[in-house]
């Protein structure tokens, strides 16, 4: 390590990771730069182009890299008990900038004029391009004693970002630039205490996504909402995150790691509690179950407070509507995935093609909430992320749509034989199918569209085969709800597998204990095909690969909490469909309309216009956030955001169906990452 020279230092698997051609290529590229490399003991002997590229010369990092060290050091205030403090100054605002910060050294520019100016710097915030195309985003919180000083800097910093984006300058060296309002350190000090806030109720998994996306927007280092912000809204006002939960751990749990967030102990059933709180901040978001929303909103309206749910809008909510108008207070309901991304979406679609003359004549409607295709790895092609009881009911509730102008009505036990193969036009590689989901026709009012449009459809998606296997378990009768002679007693619990053999009728029933554990699969296929519950062997056999799966033949005792064949099938459900840590979940919403246009139009008369949402779990921070915790999550929390800037002027009990909502929540959603993509096909 001693002496003059070059020091190599080799990164091992990079030949296995690449071919032997990329290798070669690497070397012959890197091999003309080594003899200069060698030869040359200063730094200053060196080409231009080698110089910019040396790090670190003589133990040293060179002067275009010294902005290293300064970076890091500033970056870990953030990681002290108090980061406010310290920074120690008086006067702060956050800066922005973007362009090729790094690779052009715009950021030594930056950090030399506040630091010549007496100033100081903290970083919030650094996103590096990974591309000569892709520009670098960094966020620096600059400070001053002197009001003087921090404008001087402000100032300069504004000249350099204009000289480099004037005429003359190459597109890539050109830096963007934006400074936020300037606070007083002592002003916010002594009003500390006044800080606006928005109240979450509730700690579950939807809670951290929302708690997350409203801390961010709450504080000034949002960069999400930057560009959204810039065209469609004013600075956006600072305010905290507070989560209530009944159990305080629940809440701290939910916070952990969100700056600009607090939890607190707060029974949201408990009226004192509720006008403890909810008179402190000025937007309430409940994600506790619907039935709970009732007691919130009451409270929400006595103490005059706009309140954000995620459920549907049910009867009891809809009696408080002229109660809140005359308070001044807006209930906004159905604010999540579906119902609320559903509904943003179709509105955007139907009020543009309302504004162009024409009529829907078909609006069909697809969602689901699906294994991620590599997690689909059992023979349902389904995972459960809580108890699967909700989803299993909904496979039992009665449909009704309308289809080239006829009511089609499909009773309860009937829906899984409903269901029909499905390929999405723009995602032909998934193997789906759809389910009728329940009143289509209430969306054809809520819409507006009940006189124009002769098909109104909504649908549920699954993986293809997943209906047909649910219908034969159906009607072998493990999902029914009527306690279970076997399972009424206090006496030996029977097991799975004598279970099973009751529901399928074995003819020797003296040894059920074990005779399912041992009964063979062609067995199995026999006894569910004579007892009529399925036509093809083929289909038996899919639903017999089921049946050992969850565990159903076992010679195992079941649970003394299961007292019918839906306890039993919904306990083994959920420990054998479950998630594991490292799976993903996905989230795929799909609109199709098919739009009508006078003949007189210039246009074609008739459009099919198509919108989608694919949205996949994410790990973000060492966490793994489902896709249906965004998508629910973010919208609700896109909504207590509009209600604290007063963007929605509506008062009483709303859905999210008009422009003033879902105009900037679209936006928002995509700044977010979470994208529509819409197509049109012309007929």
């Amino acid at each position: 390590m001693e002496g003059d020279g070059i020091l190599c230092l080799a990164v091992d698997i990079l030949p296995t990771e690449f071919s032997k051609e990329a290798s070669r290529h690497f070397g012959d590229i890197l091999s003309q730069f080594i003899g200069t490399l060698a030869s040359s003991k200063n730094i200053a002997d060196l080409p231009s182009h080698l110089q910019r590229a040396c790090i670190a010369h003589g133990g040293a990092l060179t002067p275009l890299f010294e902005y290293i060290p300064r970076m890091r050091n500033s970056s870990s205030i953030d990681s002290s008990p108090n980061p406010d403090s310290a920074f120690q100054k008086k006067y702060n605002t956050l800066v922005s900038l973007s362009g090729h910060l790094f690779d052009q050294f715009l950021i030594n520019d930056a950090l030399d004029i506040i630091e010549a100016n007496g100033g100081s710097f903290r970083l919030v915030k650094c996103e590096v391009g990974q591309s000569a195309n892709v520009t670098s985003y960094s966020e620096v919180e600059v400070g001053a004693d002197d009001l003087a000083i921090l404008n001087r800097i402000i100032d300069s910093l504004s000249s350099v970002a204009h000289s480099r984006g004037k005429v003359g300058h190459r597109r890539k060296e050109e830096l963007s630039l934006n400074v936020g309002e300037i606070s007083d350190m002592a002003e916010d000090n002594g009003h500390s205490n006044q800080r606006p806030a928005i109240l979450i109720l509730g700690a579950g998994r939807v809670c951290r996504p929302a708690a997350e996306f409203l801390a961010s927007a709450g504080s000034r280092s949002s960069h999400v909402l930057k560009k959204w912000q810039v065209s469609k809204f004013e600075e956006i006002e600072e305010f905290k995150v507070i989560v209530g939960s009944l159990y305080l751990k629940d809440a701290e749990e939910t916070i952990e790691g969100i700056p600009n967030a607090t939890a607190i102990q707060l029974d949201a059933m408990d009226n004192a509690s509720l006008a403890k709180y909810i008179p402190e901040v000025q937007v309430v978001l409940s994600l506790l179950p619907p039935s709970f929303h009732t007691t919130v909103a009451n409270a929400c309206i006595e103490h005059k407070k706009h309140l954000v749910t995620a459920s549907y809008v049910d009867d009891s909510m809809l009696k408080l509507d002229s109660k809140a108008k005359d308070a001044g207070v807006t209930i906004l309901g159905e604010m999540g995935l579906d119902p609320g991304i559903d509904h943003m979406m179709a509105m955007k679609m139907i009020d543009q093609a309302h504004v162009r003359r024409g009529k829907i004549k078909a609006f069909n409607s697809y969602c689901c909430g699906l294994p991620s295709p590599a997690a689909a790895n059992n023979p349902l092609a389904y995972k459960f992320s809580w108890n699967p009881a909700g989803a299993i009911r909904s496979g039992r509730n009665s449909a009704t749509y309308k289809h080239s102008g006829e009511i089609i009505q499909v009773d309860g036990d009937g829906l899984y034989d409903s269901a029909v193969r499905y390929r999405l036009p723009d995602l032909p590689a998934f193997a789906l199918e759809y389910l009728p989901n329940r009143n289509s026709l209430v969306y054809g009012d809520l819409y507006g569209i009940s006189n124009e449009a002769s098909t109104i459809f909504r649908a549920t998606l699954r993986y293809e085969g997943f209906s047909e296997i649910m219908s034969t378990l159906a009607k072998i009768g493990l999902f029914d709800t009527e306690v279970h002679i076997m399972l009424n007693g206090d006496g030996k619990r029977p097991t799975f597998g004598a279970f099973l053999c009751e529901l399928l009728k074995c003819p020797d029933t003296s040894n059920s204990q074990s005779q399912a554990t041992l009964m063979g699969d062609a067995e199995m296929v026999k006894r569910i095909i004579l007892l009529g519950h399925c036509k093809e062997a083929s289909m038996a056999l899919k639903t017999v690969k089921t049946i050992k799966f969850l565990g159903l033949h076992e010679n195992k005792e079941i649970p003394g909490k299961c007292s019918s064949a839906f306890d039993v099938t919904c306990f083994l459900m959920e420990e054998r469909l479950a998630y594991s840590s490292n799976e993903q979940d996905m989230v795929l919403l799909h609109h199709e309309i098919q739009v009508e246009y006078p003949d007189d139009d210039d246009r074609k008369p008739t459009e099919i216009h198509r919108a989608t949402l694919l949205e996949f779990g994410r790990m973000e921070n060492g966490r793994n956030v489902t896709s249906m915790a965004l998508t629910v999550g973010i919208p609700a929390g896109i909504g207590a955001l509009l209600l604290f800037q007063k963007k929605i002027h509506r008062t009483g009990v709303i859905r999210p169906l008009q422009p003033e909502v879902y105009e900037p929540a679209l936006d928002i959603l995509e700044s977010y990452g979470l994208k529509v993509v819409e197509t049109v096909e012309i007929s």
